[in-house]
């Protein structure tokens, strides 16, 4: 149970986050039951209602019983660090406001949890994925579309939320394209000529009309097409191709970050193609092309 007036507060912070930090919806659905969730605890855990006052004296120890409740109820390391993100951001943003020193809630270290590597396709991996969807549909023009979304992933870096909202006014491709992504953050994806001309194919094949407003890739009914569609016609090929279960449409976007990097590109500008926020994100890179080097060096070096 939480105070009218923190209740105000968490919904001005979320649209604060909404409007200045550019946070997408489903970022600030996970905000909004991360600090809830918080707070109401808070309110158990005093015995009443918490209002704004009690907010600010919250402890060291208080935080601990926090987030020994979450982990008590199996909320995992890494889900726990990211709700403890969250509520450090709304109680910098209240003290802030309020004039009340946060120290005791900022002070309190993340759990430590191993960051999953991002899953890449093998460079000949990809390349077959993006053959094998085009031999899976029965109609031509789907053939064609599945080849230009896939393309799109791998050869741009798109999110498949990215490459399924491209419109009427985005075509016919042009060299840079500008992509609004999480949050809607803009960043300029330079387009290589296969996607371009795997789209410009699509658009030729498709049976229906396309307008400035609506998306370009269509289902069989000319409705907009669903991510669940190309995650569907990717289980199919790379179960025909023996490719893990790893080889969904975010690992092509991840095979074009990795496979970027180790053809010379800095971390920097891959960061811009991607629209990381954060160079960290990026980072992980890093981590799987040294994983790569070593096992091929494993597998090739003589052993003693």
């Amino acid at each position: 149970m939480i105070s009218p007036a923190l209740t105000d507060a968490l919904d001005r912070w979320l649209d604060h986050q909404r409007g200045l930090a550019g946070a997408a919806e489903n970022t600030l659905k996970a905000y909004h039951t991360d600090v809830l969730g918080f707070l109401c605890f808070m309110g158990q855990h005093h015995g009443g209602a918490q209002g704004l006052a009690a907010i600010a004296d919250i402890s060291v120890r208080d935080m601990r019983s926090w987030m020994a409740h979450e982990r008590g109820r199996g909320i995992g390391a890494r889900s726990l660090a990211r709700s403890l993100s969250a509520v450090k951001s709304f109680y910098r943003w209240l003290a802030d406001r309020e004039g009340f020193e946060p120290t005791a809630v900022l002070s309190v270290r993340a759990p430590k949890f191993q960051r999953k590597l991002p899953r890449p396709l093998e460079e000949g991996a990809a390349a077959a994925m993006i053959e094998r969807v085009g031999l899976q549909a029965s109609e031509p023009w789907v053939a064609a579309r599945d080849i230009a979304v896939v393309t799109l992933l791998y050869g741009c870096g798109l999110r498949i939320s990215e490459a399924l909202g491209l419109t009427g006014k985005d075509v016919p491709l042009p060299e840079v394209l500008r992509i609004k992504g999480k949050g809607d953050k803009e960043r300029l994806v330079p387009v290589i000529p296969a996607a371009r001309d795997a789209v410009a194919e699509y658009l030729q094949l498709c049976p229906y009309p396309v307008s400035d407003d609506a998306p370009i890739f269509r289902s069989l009914r000319s409705k907009p097409l669903s991510a669940r569609a190309i995650q569907k016609v990717m289980e199919q090929a790379r179960l025909q191709l023996g490719l893990p279960a790893t080889a969904t449409p975010h690992a092509m976007r991840h095979s074009f970050a990795t496979h970027l990097l180790a053809a010379g590109g800095d971390l920097r500008s891959i960061q811009e193609l991607l629209g990381h926020a954060s160079l960290s994100t990026t980072q992980a890179y890093t981590a799987v092309d040294a994983a790569h080097l070593m096992a091929v060096y494993d597998k090739a070096h003589p052993k003693a």
